[in-house]
């Protein structure tokens, strides 16, 4: 990789846990590959992905980006973190990195102590960056794990020089839950590249026979279609039953796209047996912008996010959605213009929004459009390059005064 302008590369050391299919891992990819030609020369350290994740590794390699894989480095604790800290304390004391970005929780607190213990004195240490794609620090553990975890994340953070949130939800969550002040913390939202999603008209109508043909769902139905992994924190149970209740409309038909540990028991469930052949399980999907030409409305119905990645790629293909209005969803969905959003535990109201959109073509047509302006307007992938790109120069720039003093 080579230097802008001649000067010397920006070195970025880049950690994830996993590359699991999901806008971490395509977020850590893309500015990988992106920044290279603003001068910058990064690693990709990444761990291993559960065996029912998925992996991003075709995106790396469409984008010439290759990771160095730490394997001991996984989502869940154990005896294997100890060994994952001593190998990114090694790399990082080899390779003195400009700046460290770790994306996560699993990499955020291995990853920074890491550069703690390489680099003891703060005159030595790298620039230190972290972003929440969402959290995990209320709602997925009990509440004493929950409170560990919370001062593990504040111990970090005044080490920190700076904490990224994805969205102001995010952030203000984040602010609430003590790990940080307001100040700590910058909102830099998500980016991708979604011209694969604005396809030709033509284009989109031969991409939704082909999946409609595939999975046996007929060209007239309207489809609802879920795009998740298959774990308790996405609540594609919550989806299963109002599904059930739809199931009067003679022209609706469900899609759950994904995969996951709670595969076997959803499938099992008395929801998706009743619902029969109205449901449709398509696990993996590596052509997410086929399936959403095929689907008339996306849902999501987490009790947690960031900032929900599925939604934006059906706002770039021009598809109304409907999601929880948790985490970061109300910075995709644009409530009533864009889409929906519903309470979280209100089971009715969910079924009552996917029914209006279900019923009103014209409504979907409406929305979809605006969901694609939004999208394109609000995620693209040059305005993240550009933050993220302006944040490392500032935070360079303010170390290097300092030291002058």
């Amino acid at each position: 990789m080579t230097a802008q302008h001649g000067r010397k590369p920006i070195r970025v050391l880049r950690v994830i846990a996993r590359l699991n299919i999901g806008g971490p891992a395509i977020q850590a990819i893309s500015l990988t590959s992106r920044l290279e030609r603003l001068g910058y020369m990064t690693t990709l350290l990444r761990g291993r992905e559960g065996p029912r994740e998925g992996s991003m590794d075709d995106l790396a390699a469409e984008l010439g980006v290759q990771p160095r894989l730490i394997g001991a480095l996984r989502r869940d604790p154990g005896p294997h973190d100890a060994l994952a800290l001593a190998q990114l304390v090694s790399i990082m004391r080899a390779q003195r990195p400009d700046v460290v970005h770790t994306h996560a929780a699993k990499a955020g607190a291995l990853g920074r102590l890491a550069a703690l213990i390489a680099f003891p004195f703060p005159k030595d240490r790298p620039v230190l960056v972290h972003t929440f794609h969402g959290h995990s620090l209320s709602g997925y553990f009990s509440r004493r794990v929950d409170a560990v975890y919370r001062a593990i994340e504040r111990l970090l953070a005044r080490w920190t020089d700076v904490l990224i949130a994805v969205s102001e939800e995010v952030r203000d969550e984040l602010v609430a839950l003590g790990v940080a002040h307001q100040d700590k913390f910058v909102v830099v939202p998500l980016g991708f590249n979604l011209d694969q999603f604005a396809a030709d008209p033509q284009a989109c109508a031969q991409a939704r026979r082909a999946v409609r043909e595939e999975l046996a769902i007929p060209a007239t139905a309207t489809l609802i279609t879920l795009i998740a992994r298959l774990v308790p924190i996405k609540r594609v149970d919550r989806f299963l039953r109002a599904a059930l209740h739809l199931a009067d409309l003679d022209h609706a038909r469900f899609l759950i796209v994904g995969d996951g540990e709670l595969r076997e028991t959803l499938r099992d469930s008395a929801e998706a047996r009743a619902l029969g052949a109205k449901l449709r399980w398509a696990g993996f999907r590596r052509d997410i912008p086929a399936v959403c030409a095929a689907s008339d409305v996306v849902v999501l119905t987490s009790d947690n996010e960031g900032t929900p990645v599925s939604l934006i790629e059906a706002g770039a293909a021009g598809v109304p959605t409907i999601s929880t209005r948790v985490g970061g969803a109300a910075a995709v969905v644009r409530d009533g213009e864009t889409g929906l959003l519903v309470r979280r535990d209100d089971g009715d109201e969910l079924v009552a929004h996917i029914r209006r959109l279900a019923h009103d073509a014209g409504l979907r047509a409406r929305m979809g459009e605006a969901a694609r302006t939004h999208v394109q307007e609000a995620f693209s992938i040059d305005t993240l390059v550009a933050g993220i790109d302006g944040l490392y120069r500032s935070l360079l720039e303010n170390r290097t005064r300092a030291a002058s003093k």
